[in-house]
């Protein structure tokens, strides 16, 4: 039997070889599948990690407005009638170069490319 000691909030566990020997009569609970990006309703889970946290940062409102725009887009090619809440979610991003990147981010390089590109 493992020798068990409180300090303050904190419990220790000794446990001997023999404790170690017996199997675990612990039954765990199955994991919840992970919804992915999308949620089973159609929505965009904006909690999942593969946006990686975008959705909550300080630019979180605007990432989320350029991102349902482009995922909910019926443009051809998709998004791009999306510009306008790109280029907003850009200049956010541009006033936290630490967190997004360099500060360098020249928007009129931006304009120019998404001209080019209609």
């Amino acid at each position: 039997m493992p020798l068990i000691h409180k300090e303050g909030k904190d419990t220790i566990i000794f446990a001997s070889k023999e404790d170690h020997a017996t199997p675990s009569k612990i039954d765990l609970p199955e994991p919840e599948p992970s919804p992915g990006l999308l949620l089973p309703n159609g929505e965009i889970n904006w909690n999942c990690p593969c946006l990686g946290g975008m959705a909550t940062g300080p630019c979180g409102v605007e990432f989320r407005e350029a991102f349902s725009c482009f995922h909910y887009s019926t443009a051809d090619p998709k998004g791009s009638d999306c510009y306008e809440a790109f280029k907003t979610m850009q200049m956010c991003m541009t006033q936290y170069p630490a967190l997004y990147g360099s500060k360098d981010t020249n928007l009129d390089e931006f304009d120019e490319d998404m001209d080019s590109e209609e």
